[in-house]
């Protein structure tokens, strides 16, 4: 029986906040150019992510390493820009989490700023009891440590943990933790999907 679900933010609540078609975005709107722009930010997202390089530190690596015509608060601005809520799939978990039968958290991989914006702006507060983000535990998906470190944290039995994603790496990895998984590629399928594992609203 599943009583803690740990849910992925981007691809299933609300739209990623900074994945390569984002990115790709950007470079578009602020005319960077994509191949310089994309390998820098591969060399340092991971730091980014993990908590371990401050978003300015970031920009100033991967845009702002020459003068540019814009600020970093206009940039900034627009990465936040892009996060966008999936108003059903909101409802849905705030519905299970008014139900009282499941602890609710976060797990996802995501920037400190960036990360706190998501929480405050999607209102995810409201929803979910703990957030498990890689900037704070300093270990992301798809690595078991991040599955088994929030087993330990909430002691719980793997099996009764159900754990949704929107990559399919992340989800196969928390399957082999023992936990239960969903796949997402349509969050409107989730209420659906989760009833036929036991997960109900009343």
């Amino acid at each position: 029986m599943v009583t803690a679900i740990f849910s992925d933010v981007g691809g299933v609540l609300a739209t990623n906040g900074w994945d390569r078609g984002t990115r790709q975005k950007a470079a578009t709107e602020f005319n960077l150019a994509w191949n310089d722009f994309e390998e820098r930010h591969e060399l340092v997202v991971n730091a980014f992510e993990l908590g371990q390089l401050s978003s300015d530190d970031y920009l100033n690596r991967t845009v702002f390493f020459e003068p540019r015509g814009f600020t970093k608060e206009q940039f900034r601005a627009f990465m936040f820009a892009q996060s966008r809520p999936f108003p059903q799939s909101l409802e849905h978990f705030g519905r299970l989490a008014r139900s009282g039968k499941y602890f609710m958290a976060t797990l996802n991989n995501e920037s400190l700023d960036l990360n706190l914006y998501r929480i405050h702006h999607l209102g995810l507060r409201s929803v979910f009891s703990v957030f498990f983000s890689s900037c704070f535990l300093g270990v992301k998906k798809p690595d078991a440590a991040i599955y088994q470190m929030v087993l330990k944290l909430t002691a719980r039995e793997a099996e009764e943990c159900l754990f949704i994603d929107d990559r399919l790496l992340n989800v196969e990895v928390a399957s082999r933790c023992g936990m239960q998984t969903i796949h997402c590629t349509d969050p409107l399928e989730l209420p659906a999907r989760m009833r036929e594992l036991g997960v109900t609203e009343a």
